[in-house]
């Protein structure tokens, strides 16, 4: 099988130039917004920024933790992007000041979205396998999710009975 190679995954634009430019661009909007060097200092900033984005590309550790922080970032904006997007769609307006007043549906919905967000992620990576393995199919695990669905049962119909009892105790006059 022969693997193609675009223009932006040589080797030159990898191991140097998008390195380079992320710290360049990140050190440069750092020190004009703190203004460390002082008002109107941009080609000074830019100058000290370049210097540090040219040592970055020399060291080949630093580098590599960048590169997995950045492709962490990226799969983590995607993965909260496709939560909110649900999140969105069941509860029919935005995510505002008003999160935590949502009841019933929709936060039964927020709960399904949340659960269905993990069991992508995990099945986007291709560890689904081992996850439900041991989550369901240990020896221990029939008891274990027989006595979580029975506590969940009791905890809902305390807060149901608790609920309904807090109005039953006052007087209209």
């Amino acid at each position: 099988m022969v693997v193609e190679e675009t223009i932006l995954q040589h080797w030159i634009l990898t191991k140097f130039a998008f390195p380079f430019f992320v710290i360049f661009f990140i050190i440069y909007a750092l020190l004009e917004k703190t203004k460390i060097l002082g008002d109107d200092k941009h080609q000074l900033n830019a100058m000290l920024s370049a210097v540090i984005g040219l040592i970055f590309v020399g060291v080949a550790f630093p580098k590599q933790i960048v590169g997995n922080l950045i492709l962490f970032l990226t799969v983590a904006v995607v993965v909260i992007f496709v939560a909110l997007i649900l999140w969105g769609f069941t509860s029919g307006g935005e995510l505002g000041t008003d999160f935590l007043e949502n009841k019933g549906l929709k936060w039964t919905f927020g709960i399904v979205i949340f659960i269905a967000m993990i069991i992508a992620v995990l099945w986007s990576m291709g560890i689904q396998g081992g996850a439900i393995d041991l989550l369901f199919r240990q020896s221990w695990s029939e008891t274990f999710w027989t006595n979580v669905a029975f506590i969940v049962v009791i905890a809902i119909a305390l807060a149901v009975a608790l609920k309904g009892g807090d109005s039953g105790g006052k007087k209209k006059d």
